[in-house]
């Protein structure tokens, strides 16, 4: 039976969480997830200070474990599952230079992981990448970014921002910023508090995606608070719980967040992907693969 009051922080590293309050990112469908307020920043910098030891027991803890998802062909697959639901392709690699908005009420989505100009993250990349190349071509849109930032709003982005991105992208530069910035917010922190939460490569993969999909929050939208919402009603493995009854649960909380804003919204990422392979067993996420997003089939030897 699941513990009746278990709290967020309860599984999750205080250092870890805080990491995340810190980070803005999407919500459900790519937004709603801004930066914390400065009490929040205040607060989780204190508990960050204080946990360095715990922070510690955690990585020793890690560091004994299988590298499951971060292990580098299940970190490829990864990125290519991502980029079937994302782009509806395999060829991640081919999405540095994409571009568009897509009338989500984000402005533009951008580049391998979806960001947007309307949920932080996208300006993060800017500023991260201008502060090691400051003559790169997007350094000029910086203060209009600053400007748009939390809304759908083009103002001072158009008409160049879209060319200028996608002539960045023909740049190995701003390339490794995009992956490394896609490690720094949703990869390596996802796949980190899945060890800890004590799921394999399967569920380790499901936090990634939730965290790309529904960004870094802790709003009832947001990656944590969706886990919040899960662990209310199962325990996680590292409680003691059963791995598949709680990565259950965890897309089930998921697909009612996904379905929350838009009834009619496609949840095949889920169901005809993340589900299947959960409900066949194959925790590991060992290929041959095979799933369907939004009724295209794809398969990964």
């Amino acid at each position: 039976m699941k513990r009746a009051g278990c709290m967020l922080l309860a599984v999750a590293p205080v250092a870890t969480v805080a990491v995340f309050l810190l980070t803005p990112g999407h919500d459900d469908g790519k937004g709603g997830s801004h930066s914390a307020s400065a009490s929040h920043r205040s607060d989780a910098d204190a508990k960050a200070a204080k946990t360095a030891a715990e922070k510690k027991a955690d990585d020793d803890a890690i560091a004994d474990l299988p590298p499951g998802l971060a292990a580098p062909a299940k970190k490829e697959l990864a990125q290519q599952i991502v980029a079937s639901a994302e782009n509806s392709t395999l060829d991640w690699r081919g999405q540095y230079g994409y571009i568009e908005d897509i009338d989500d009420g984000q402005g533009y989505t951008a580049g391998i992981i979806g960001f947007c100009t309307g949920t932080h993250d996208l300006l993060t990349l800017v500023e991260r990448y201008t502060k090691a190349h400051p003559d790169n071509g997007l350094a000029r849109y910086l203060p209009a970014l600053r400007k748009v930032d939390g809304t759908d709003s083009h103002e001072g982005l158009d008409p160049g921002f879209t060319a200028a991105w996608k002539k960045e992208a023909t740049d190995p530069a701003f390339r490794a910023a995009q992956n490394s910035e896609r490690d720094r917010v949703y990869f390596d922190p996802a796949v980190r508090l899945a060890k800890l939460d004590g799921l394999g490569t399967l569920g380790q993969f499901i936090y990634y995606d939730a965290m790309v999909l529904h960004g870094p929050g802790t709003g009832p939208s947001g990656f944590y608070g969706l886990r919040e919402a899960a662990i209310a009603e199962a325990d996680t493995p590292s409680q003691g719980g059963k791995e598949k009854e709680y990565l259950d649960i965890f897309l089930d909380v998921r697909r009612k967040a996904m379905k929350a804003k838009k009834p009619d919204r496609d949840t095949t990422r889920i169901d005809t992907a993340q589900r299947s392979w959960l409900y066949d067993g194959n925790l590991t996420l060992k290929t041959p693969l095979v799933w369907k997003v939004y009724g295209e089939t794809y398969r990964v030897p």
